[in-house]
């Protein structure tokens, strides 16, 4: 068993528009997905506003991680939410999606970020499983909102 761990390139946005997408199916949300590999491009390599390392096994491109650092005010330290965690399914059980959050977790050390938080759709009992055995805990006192589309351009005109 090989699994290789790298931080994503330029070249890799045309994959990493594929993991989205993959992601996207899995999560039955494929009509929300209306990114391009150019935008990921722009946005992932020129503006910096988010970090990817890539999960190889035995040399194929097999997960990818998506993440970026925020901000907590009551600790004083950024911290690393994890936008994105995919594995394509015939690599699922390998260990890839392991190596790939312990690779994250391990930047937000070196980072000394006060936390590394993601979210987990409720019905993907496997998904909260396999978090949950890494000693995460859900954050139930916590309701997530969510400004987007219309709804956020609309905050223009407030």
């Amino acid at each position: 068993m090989s699994i290789k761990i790298r931080k994503a390139e330029r070249a890799d946005a045309p994959l990493i528009f594929d993991f989205i997408y993959g992601l996207a199916v899995y999560e039955k949300l494929e009509d929300e997905m209306v990114t391009s590999v150019a935008e990921l491009e722009e946005n992932i390599f020129d503006k910096g506003f988010a970090e990817v390392l890539i999960g190889e096994y035995e040399g194929a491109p097999a997960g990818f991680a998506l993440f970026f650092h925020n901000f907590s005010t009551f600790l004083g330290k950024p911290g690393i939410f994890l936008e994105d965690l995919f594995v394509k399914p015939e690599f699922r059980g390998k260990g890839v999606g392991k190596m790939l959050i312990t690779a994250v977790g391990e930047l937000a050390v070196e980072r000394n970020c006060g936390r590394f938080e993601w979210f987990c759709l409720d019905w993907n009992q496997p998904s909260i499983e396999f978090y949950e055995s890494l000693g995460a805990r859900p954050q139930k006192e916590w309701v997530p909102f969510r400004l987007s589309g219309r709804a956020l351009e609309q905050m223009r005109k407030v």
